[in-house]
């Protein structure tokens, strides 16, 4: 899973900045590609060209529109208007947001696609999805959901020092400014989350094992080990004296001990008592008013898609089926006479797993530079820059999932980041670490996200367009990749990753079951551990994932299916001319796009590649 860095960040909505949703468009998506009407229309001339200049002009108002309301992700652009600014988060700045995004709408489309150019028009889709799902997202209670069992505004935070560039003095003297802003913020999260309670909109509890931890486990009584001061252990800037380096470091050391730790004290006695004692009993969030029709609009948003939850749960359980055929053959292989015999021994064997916590990272960095030396076996294009390995940190590892990916910045000099959880180590087995490697880091998570960070397209492509469907599907898809490379050579790591493809065909069947059929937390888990390798924890954790954030699980499979049906398509219709660098590249090469995009961008690609092979012969 991808985390995105963000400044104000919804729950329910999506993981990126601006916070956008999604709408299918496939007409106009399906535009993109139809010459004749573009040949047409640039027969007109001047005024064509003034309809290419109007776009780009929006295109660059809307941008700056988001840097504007986004300080931290201006920043995180190498844009700093303001570098004491915090950016809004109450619920009145949202109203205020979706006002304007009403306006970029109605002048969007005011402008025909007849006249743009093909990468415009689908420039042009994409924003105006975008605009529409943000608008629509914002008209629902559920916008007053603040985290999840996965992510949380506090968390978030807390390592905004980890995602910042510290090069000169200023630049940390603007970090303690904006963390002495923090307790106006704190109390606009706790004043949301006070009316999420009073509408109804709450987490049930099953989900919420262990999330007041998430926020006391940031308070450090030595002020030196806050998350917050890390930025403070490193060699001082090269134009403060020693003198001013150590007021600094003082200055810091009294903002976490005075300003910070107060604020999370504050923070989690409001949920320990205003919230924890009315969390939901009822798991799915059709319980919560209007919650179904809330559902439908997550599905939508998240998979750019228009099933239905009734035929995504059928597509979850057909591919539980085929997939469920495959471990039995796995299981043969390994001298085991059923699947469950050698699940069975694969969740309870110690030999499968590391002992120390520098054991399993070390294993986990040994993976990856594995795959780092496969990747110009399938790719023609390779990301500059680098990532590296850390811990999940100490106070969400026992909650959240087993590993996620952090996205790097070029412009500021970071590189990106796979997180390894090193809690319960039980729970972590070693052979599932090929199938894990591949989604988070190459040439899953790192090599998408850091490829479309350098495209040479609008800032608009490459900073706001984060779909789930396409990022997380081509995450999924990259563990499949990992058979070609063959990562996968022992009949466990097979059955790892044939476990990790079963966890993800199972959350269609969980998260629609939840959702929209009614299934309790105790059914949601008792079917994963039927039908996955997942060890309890991590099961439980995800189950928990599942429950607070509709939908969100639902685009890996749909994603990695549509890719792999695009992959299906092209090598029938290019035969032996078929290049599997060139389509992991022509996938990539517009950045996260929604499904149907991607559908006219692989028949683009297969045209271009019939007619370069023609003119070859």
């Amino acid at each position: 899973m991808a985390i995105f860095d963000i400044t104000q960040r919804r729950a329910h909505r999506s993981a990126h900045v601006p916070v956008y949703g999604i709408k299918t468009v496939s007409l106009a998506v399906r535009s993109v590609i139809a010459g004749a009407a573009l040949a047409a229309a640039l027969a007109a001339g001047p005024a064509v060209a003034g309809l290419q200049d109007d776009f780009r002009a929006l295109l660059d108002d809307h941008f700056n529109w988001v840097l504007k309301e986004n300080p931290g992700f201006a920043r995180s652009v190498g844009v700093d208007i303001d570098p004491i600014a915090v950016g809004d988060v109450s619920l009145a700045a949202d109203d205020r947001r979706a006002a304007a995004e009403a306006v970029f709408l109605k002048r969007l489309d005011a402008i025909p696609d007849a006249g743009l150019t093909p990468a415009q028009r689908t420039d042009k889709a994409i924003l105006r999805r975008l605009l529409a799902e943000s608008i629509e997202g914002n008209s629902f209670g559920q916008r007053t959901i603040l985290f999840t069992s996965y992510s949380n505004p506090w968390q978030g935070a807390a390592g905004q020092g980890e995602r910042t560039a510290f090069r000169r003095k200023a630049d940390y003297g603007h970090y303690l400014d904006r963390l002495a802003k923090f307790p106006e913020t704190n109390d606009t999260l706790i004043a949301i989350t006070a009316q999420a309670v009073k509408g109804g909109y709450v987490q049930p509890c099953v989900s919420l094992v262990g999330f007041e931890q998430t926020i006391t486990g940031v308070i450090q009584q030595d002020a030196t080990k806050s998350r917050f001061y890390a930025p403070f252990n490193r060699k001082k800037p090269v134009d403060a004296t020693d003198g001013e380096w150590a007021a600094l470091q003082a200055r810091a050391a009294k903002t976490v001990t005075e300003v910070i730790n107060p604020a999370y004290a504050k923070a989690a006695a409001f949920y320990r008592t205003s919230y924890a004692p009315k969390c939901a009993k009822a798991v799915g969030v059709s319980a919560q008013p209007d919650g179904a029709r809330y559902y439908a609009f997550r599905i939508r948003q998240l998979t750019t898609t228009d099933l239905s939850a009734e035929q995504i749960h059928k597509i979850g359980l057909d591919e539980v089926a085929r997939i469920r055929a495959e471990m039995e053959a796995v299981a043969k292989k390994a001298g085991f006479a059923t699947r469950e015999a050698f699940v069975q021994e694969l969740r309870t064997n110690p030999k499968y797993y590391a002992k120390t916590p520098e054991e399993l990272m070390a294993a986990a960095a040994v993976q990856a530079k594995d795959i780092d030396g496969k990747m110009p076996g399938f790719f023609s294009r390779m990301a500059r820059l680098p990532y590296g390995l850390k811990r999940i940190p100490a106070e969400t590892a026992e909650g959240t999932t087993t590993a996620y990916y952090g996205p790097g910045n070029p412009e500021l000099g970071l590189a990106g980041h796979y997180y390894v959880n090193t809690s319960k180590l039980d729970q972590r087995p070693l052979y599932e670490l090929p199938a894990l490697t591949a989604h988070e880091a190459v040439p899953g998570h790192h090599h998408q996200i850091a490829l479309q960070q350098e495209l040479e397209t609008s800032k608009f492509r490459r900073y706001l367009a984060n779909f789930t469907a396409f990022t997380e599907g081509w995450g999924l898809y990259s563990e499949r990749i990992g058979i070609e490379m063959g990562i996968y050579d022992t009949p466990e790591k097979e059955m790892g990753r044939l476990s990790y493809e079963m966890w993800r065909a199972c959350r269609l069947v969980v998260d629609t079951g939840i959702h929209a059929k009614g299934w309790t937390k105790e059914q949601a888990v008792q079917f994963m551990l039927d039908n996955t390798a997942l060890s309890a924890a991590n099961i439980d954790a995800e189950v928990n994932r599942y429950i607070s954030w509709p939908g969100q699980a639902l685009g890996y499979k749909l994603g990695e299916i549509k890719i792999r049906e695009l992959r299906a398509r092209a090598e029938k219709a290019l035969g032996v001319e078929f290049d599997v660098k060139r389509f992991h590249d022509a996938v990539l090469e517009q950045g996260a796009v929604p499904l149907d995009v991607l559908d006219a961008q692989i028949d683009a690609f297969i045209a271009a590649e019939k007619a370069r092979v023609g003119k070859a012969g």
